[in-house]
C-alpha cells in the first residue's frame, strides 16, 4: 500500500499540469486573441509615448 500513497502526488500533479496546459493552449487566439492584441498595442502605445516626453530631442 506505500506504493499507492507515493504514486498519488505526483499522478494527481501530473493531472492537474495537463488540463492547466490544455486550457492554455485552448484559449489563446479566437475571440479572445483581438481583445488581447488590442491591450498590448495600447500600453506598448503608452510606454512609447511616455518615453518620448521624458527624454526631449536634442536639436
Amino acid at each position: 500500500m506505500d506504493y499507492v500513497s507515493a504514486l498519488v502526488p505526483p499522478v494527481v500533479m501530473a493531472v492537474f499540469f495537463i488540463a492547466l496546459i490544455v486550457i492554455i493552449v485552448k484559449s489563446q487566439g479566437g475571440p479572445n486573441k483581438t481583445k488581447e492584441d488590442g491591450f498590448v498595442d495600447a500600453a506598448l502605445a503608452r510606454a512609447e509615448s511616455a518615453k518620448q516626453t521624458a527624454r526631449p530631442e536634442n536639436v
